[in-house]
C-alpha cells in the first residue's frame, strides 16, 4: 500500500508526537509499504534547539520525505513549523503525483491537514484524520474570558475539520469524548501512539546500578520528561519535591526537555530550596532518555493537557511506576495498576503519593510489573497491525 501522511510536527522538532509519526512511517516502510511524509521546512536552528546535526531523519528506503516552504510559530519549544499552503506551490503536487498514494493520513488540521485533506478530494482518496491535541486546553494564555471563547471556537473548528474524513482516530478515549462534545459524529477509533519497547525497557539490576552511577545519582529518583511548558504544570512537581523535604533521604527530580519555562523554573527551584536537587537535562536523544528512565525510580507529570502522553508510556515501558495528574487522559494511559493519582495542581497531592510509593517496595514493584506490561500494548509492532488493518479496510471501501 502507498500511504502518505501530512503533519505540520514532524523532526526535528522534540516531541511525542514528531517521534509517533516518524515511528509509525519506517515501521510501515518495513513491512514494505510505501510511506511518503509531508512536512514543513525546518531551519537549521531547529535543528541545533534538538542537539541534532541539519540532516533528514533516516527513516528506511520507502520512506520518502517531502519538506514544504513553511513559517515559524509561537510556542513553547521554538521549533514549532506552520506549512505554508501548497495548492500553487507545484512541486509539492509534482511529488505527491509521482508518489501515487492509495490513501492519506492526515496528524494535524492546520494546514498541512488542510492541503492533505483537499489532495484526498482531489484524487477520490480515503482519508485518515488523526487528531494528537486538546485545543480547548490551551486557554491559559491571554485573558481568561478571550482565551476560553477562543479555545471553545477552535474545539468547534476542528471537529468540523475531522467530520470531513472517512475515519477519525485519536490516542485517547478521553479526547475522543471530547471531540464528540464538539459535534464531531464520524466513526471513530482509538488507536494509541506507538512507543519502542525494545529501546525503552527495564534495566538488569548491576546495569542499573552502573547507570546510576554514571549519572551521579545517589538516592531517590524522580523523573519529568516533555516540554518546559506552562501547561505542562512543572512547577507543581517542583513545589512538591520541596514538602518532601530536606536530608539524605530526599528524592533527586530530572527535568528532560527544554521550553520557554526554563528560567521561570530553575528561579522556582532556587526560591524553593530544592535548586541542588533538581538536575535540568535539556534535550535527550531517545538513547539517553532511556538510559534516565532505567536510572530513575518514579516517573512524574503535573501536565493539565495530555491526550496520551508518550513519554509516560515509554517510561512505563522501561518498568517506572508513575505518579501523575488525575486530568484529561493520564489516567486512562496510567491504567489503575501501573501508579498513582494526584489531585491537578496540587503539590501537596503530589507529595503524598510520591511519599506512599517510594515507601512501599512491594507496591512498587507491582506498579512496575504492571506498567511494562500496559506499555507493551503500544508497542510498535502491535500499533502498527492496527493502522494496517484500518488503512486496508478503508482501501477496500474506496
Amino acid at each position: 500500500m502507498r500511504i502518505a501522511i501530512f503533519t505540520d510536527s514532524f523532526h526535528p522538532e522534540l516531541g511525542g508526537i514528531q517521534d509517533a509519526i516518524a515511528s509509525l512511517g519506517q515501521s510501515l516502510g518495513e513491512r514494505g509499504h510505501a510511506v511518503l511524509i509531508v512536512a514543513p521546512c525546518a531551519t537549521v536552528a531547529d535543528y541545533r534547539l534538538a542537539g541534532l546535526e541539519p540532516r533528514e531523519a533516516r527513516l528506511g528506503t520507502r520512506v520518502t520525505i517531502a519538506r514544504c516552504p513553511s513559517v515559524g510559530l509561537p510556542g513553547s519549544t521554538g521549533q514549532s513549523r506552520l506549512m505554508l499552503p501548497w495548492h500553487r506551490w507545484q512541486p509539492a503536487r509534482a511529488v505527491l503525483d509521482r508518489f501515487r498514494p492509495d490513501i492519506i493520513h492526515l496528524h494535524t488540521f492546520l494546514t498541512a491537514g488542510r492541503e492533505g485533506l483537499a489532495e484526498a478530494a482531489r484524487r477520490a482518496l480515503p482519508v485518515v484524520g488523526t487528531n494528537h491535541w486538546a485545543i480547548d486546553s490551551f486557554d491559559m494564555y491571554g485573558p481568561q474570558r478571550i482565551a476560553r471563547a477562543l479555545a471553545r471556537h477552535a474545539g468547534r473548528r476542528v471537529s468540523r475539520f475531522y467530520q470531513r474524513c472517512n475515519r477519525v482516530t485519536a490516542p485517547s478515549a478521553e479526547l475522543l469524548e471530547a471531540m464528540r462534545a464538539q459535534g464531531c459524529d464520524r466513526e471513530a477509533v482509538v488507536i494509541s501512539n506507538p512507543i519502542d519497547i525494545r529501546r525503552f525497557q527495564p534495566p538488569a539490576p548491576l546495569a542499573r546500578i552502573r547507570l546510576r552511577s554514571r549519572l551521579g545519582l545517589t538516592g531517590p529518583t524522580l523523573i519529568y520528561a516533555g516540554r518546559l511548558a506552562r501547561e505542562k504544570r512543572v512547577d507543581v512537581l517542583i513545589r512538591a519535591l520541596a514538602l518532601l523535604g530536606p536530608g539524605a533521604d530526599a528524592p533527586a527530580l530530572l527535568v528532560a526537555g527544554h521550553g520557554n519555562e526554563l528560567e521561570r523554573l530553575q528561579a522556582l527551584a532556587v526560591a524553593c530550596g530544592v535548586a541542588d536537587q533538581v538536575r535540568f537535562c535539556g534535550p535527550l536523544s531517545r538513547t539517553a532518555l532511556a538510559d534516565h528512565f532505567r536510572a530513575a525510580d518514579l516517573f512524574v507529570t503535573a501536565s493539565t493537557t495530555e491526550t496520551q502522553c508518550m513519554a509516560l508510556l515509554q517510561a512505563m515501558a522501561s518498568g517506572l511506576p508513575a505518579v501523575v495528574a488525575d486530568a484529561r487522559a493520564l489516567p486512562e494511559t496510567l491504567g489503575d495498576a501501573a501508579g498513582l493519582l494526584a489531585r491537578a495542581d496540587d503539590a501537596i497531592s503530589f507529595t503524598r503519593q510520591i511519599r506512599r510509593l517510594l515507601a512501599d517496595p512491594d507496591h512498587w514493584t507491582a506498579c512496575a510489573r504492571a506498567a511494562r506490561r500496559r506499555a507493551s500494548a503500544c508497542a510498535i509492532d502491535v500499533v502498527t497491525d492496527h493502522w494496517e488493518s484500518l488503512y486496508a479496510c478503508l482501501a477496500t471501501r474506496a
